[in-house]
């Protein structure tokens, strides 16, 4: 078998930062993002300063050197633009914020590939500068998505593509990457290697970038795979890929250069704040948040399942309160039921942590007292977000802390506001918060009851911050519990 050359004259390695956390990227991000928040804009040595106390703080960084240290910060800042800077101050990007409130990798890993192009000032500017001379002009994550597109389109369902495909014929070739090549014909490129059993050069270091991109676009559930080698377009993401597909949002702060071929280290090094700023613009128009019922159920039927069981235990919430509710409370809670979208992962969370508070009471044999656990509309403002019941009819106050992510991710840290933290302190063992993390092939569940008290016995740690920061060992407090999900 022939191994694939792309034509010496076609050939240009493009490349990005690529950062020493991967491994363990999501959870990085989500604990930097809200890190970073927290922090706010400060003057840019104490930016760093914090920033690097943040880090020293993750888990297994306690004892590295400060220049590893150092490059964490600097990759998650140029590579994820979770850092904005200006003149005199650093401060957390937009997009860190978004992830920290929103607590949806998923979203943001499609928002980060909706805007990732190259060039980009994610690489240092030297490198930007040798890709404005060869003419680089190309957003990776709407190539590889018209390319799968028009593959199924005209050669048959669930047709994927590898790393090593993506690398030789897309990534590394100028005919893509600086001439715009028609996806037809790179398809067709693609289909004639196979079809000849021509081999590519699987080195890491050779596929290692295009491999990163791949793997961004599953964490963003716009592509699937079933044995980690071809990869596939999500078809339950088709609104999302199609926005990618018809963008023509770009950086533009190079082009001038690109079209000229030539620029110098000043001008790209002038791009950067520019940069960052576009990669933290406001996309309010470009809606990416998750779908998270369809992203976590595992075939149509427990879509639909899990579909009913929110939208009845959404009402089944109120429904003892609006028998004898006032009209103006009427109003504001049906105004509440309006809103409930699938995408907003604190309903989900509620909705999916009620239906296993009346399963729970179910199965203990007090099926009498489910019309006690009710959800409570976020704008009463009572430090909790669903009223729960013990068997023997003691009330349960439940705070639920939710988050998607493609993989399971770390549970030793929340957030409680001011109100929450108040909540808790007066309602002491009735209070729990129940940390639920959604994932693609988990749904867990972990339970943390009277915050307060653990903390007053140095069982957990709490830092103030417009609030409390709560850290903990899993395995020192707290419980995991199945998931229930309701049936009647």
């Amino acid at each position: 078998m022939n191994e694939y050359r792309i034509p010496s004259e076609y050939y240009f390695r493009i490349h990005h930062v690529r950062p020493r956390f991967k491994g363990d990227i999501e959870n990085v991000l989500i604990y930097m993002a809200e890190e970073l928040t927290a922090i706010g804009e400060k003057e840019v040595d104490k930016f760093i300063q914090e920033a690097n106390a943040a880090i020293y703080r993750y888990p297994g960084n306690a004892h590295r050197e400060l220049k590893t240290i150092n490059n964490w910060r600097t990759e998650i800042s140029a590579l994820f633009g979770f850092i904005e800077h200006t003149d005199t101050t650093d401060r957390p990007g937009r997009r860190a914020i978004e992830l920290a409130q929103r607590q949806d990798l998923v979203e943001s890993f499609k928002i980060w590939l909706y805007s990732f192009q190259y060039p980009g000032a994610h690489i240092k500017p030297k490198n930007v500068l040798e890709q404005i001379e060869a003419g680089i002009h190309f957003k990776p994550a709407q190539y590889i998505l018209k390319l799968l597109r028009y593959a199924n389109e005209n050669g048959g369902n669930s047709i994927g593509i590898t790393k090593f495909e993506a690398c030789h014929c897309i990534f590394n070739d100028l005919r893509v990457t600086r001439d715009h090549e028609d996806v037809a014909k790179t398809w067709e490129r693609i289909r004639k290697n196979r079809e000849d059993n021509v081999t590519y050069d699987q080195t890491g270091d050779v596929v290692r970038y295009a491999g990163d991109i791949i793997d961004y676009m599953e964490i963003a559930n716009l592509l699937k795979t079933y044995d980690s080698r071809t990869y596939y377009l999500n078809t339950l993401e088709e609104e999302s890929i199609i926005k990618f597909c018809e963008s023509t949002e770009w950086f533009d702060g190079y082009d001038k250069m690109i079209d000229a071929r030539s620029g110098s280290m000043d001008a790209v090094k002038e791009c950067v704040n520019d940069w960052f700023a576009y990669v933290n613009r406001d996309i309010k128009d470009t809606d990416f948040s998750t779908d998270i019922l369809a992203y976590i159920a595992s075939d149509e039927e427990e879509l639909k399942q899990l579909k009913e069981n929110a939208e009845n235990d959404e009402i089944d919430a109120t429904t003892a309160e609006l028998v004898h509710a006032e009209d103006d409370f009427t109003k504001r809670v049906t105004t509440y039921l309006d809103s409930f979208t699938t995408k907003d992962i604190g309903d989900i969370g509620e909705g999916l942590v009620h239906g296993h508070e009346c399963m729970r009471i179910k199965l203990g044999g007090r099926e009498d007292l489910i019309h006690l656990i009710k959800r409570i509309p976020t704008q009463f403002a009572v430090g909790y977000d669903i009223s729960s019941v013990e068997l023997d009819e003691r009330k349960r106050y439940i705070e639920v802390k939710t988050t998607i992510s493609s993989k399971p991710l770390h549970f030793n840290k929340v957030h409680l506001t001011k109100n929450e933290w108040n909540t808790a302190n007066s309602t002491r063992d009735r209070y729990y918060v129940y940390r639920l993390q959604l994932s693609k092939t988990e749904r867990t569940l972990f339970l943390l009851q009277d915050p307060v008290g653990l903390y007053k016995q140095d069982l957990i740690d709490m830092i103030p911050s417009n609030g409390a920061d709560i850290t903990f060992d899993p395995k020192k407090v707290g419980k995991y519990e199945e998931l229930l999900t309701w049936k009647n």
